[in-house]
């Protein structure tokens, strides 16, 4: 089974807020700070934008198939949003993966469906709930409570939201590096700096951390035993050695020290 664990980060949807507001006249750092604060005024104090109107600027991934694992980001660095999602959905269709997120649920997946509408991205595995693949019926993408997306923080918080943990925190918990020298808070300001490979840096440590909480679940479910776990591990800790990539390293290094 091919397990694709993924994370994506976002900045403001500044094309889309430029025809919603009339602001054809500003440049993308004004139109975002109107965005920002119309939020803030919606919310009271939060800046975080509703999730029609985040685009996305990063996908990274963690595959785990038959006989290896390989983390990277999707598209090259220079690839436009829709050839991004286009890359995503077209490996859903492709391998039919068990997706694993952390909130994906409530951030990841529900962004991803708008800018595919967005950007008219036709993937039809990922919609399938049964009518074309009667296996899809009682185990899809789409329905909260089954497996072939396991949105972690949901599950272990019971689907509580009110028992909703971060990602860094629970990482840092177990031992893993958790979050390093950026926060999703700095996507915005790194995209405007022209730091394109500091978001996907970041992004693909981010779905490393979902990763090893991953394998922890396993071990805690029983689909895992104390050696396979171990060999798990020891096989992310050998991909990141042979990436030879700073970053990783960096990773590496971090948790190794815990």
């Amino acid at each position: 089974m091919n397990i694709l664990v993924f994370d994506i980060e976002t900045i403001p949807d500044t094309e889309g807020a430029r025809r919603l507001y009339g602001l054809e006249d500003l440049d993308d750092k004004s139109v975002a700070s109107i965005m920002f604060h119309k939020r803030r005024q919606e919310t009271g104090d939060s800046e975080f934008l509703r999730l029609h109107l985040h685009r996305i600027a990063a996908i990274s991934v963690v595959l785990r198939s038959r006989d290896s694992l390989k983390v990277w980001s999707l598209g090259p660095q220079e690839a436009g949003e829709k050839e991004i999602i286009e890359r995503f959905f077209e490996g859903l269709d492709r391998y039919t993966p068990t997706l694993v997120t952390w909130n994906g649920t409530n951030f990841d997946l529900p962004v991803l469906n708008y800018r595919a509408l967005v950007h008219g991205v036709s993937a039809p595995r990922y919609w399938e709930t049964g009518e074309e693949d009667p296996s899809f019926r009682w185990n899809n993408y789409l329905s909260r409570y089954h497996w072939r997306h396991t949105d972690l923080m949901d599950v272990l918080a019971g689907y509580s939201p009110r028992a909703n943990a971060p990602l860094d925190e629970i990482a840092t918990l177990l031992g893993f590096p958790g979050k390093m020298g950026m926060s999703g808070a700095k996507v915005w300001d790194a995209w405007l700096a022209g730091d394109i490979a500091g978001i996907r840096n970041y992004c693909e440590t981010d779905a490393l951390n979902t990763y090893l909480v991953y394998l922890r679940f396993q071990l805690i479910r029983g689909r895992l035993n104390a050696q396979e776990y171990a060999r798990e591990c020891e096989l992310v800790r050998e991909n990141l050695r042979q990436e030879n990539t700073a970053h990783l390293e960096e990773f590496l290094k971090a948790w190794q020290m815990t």
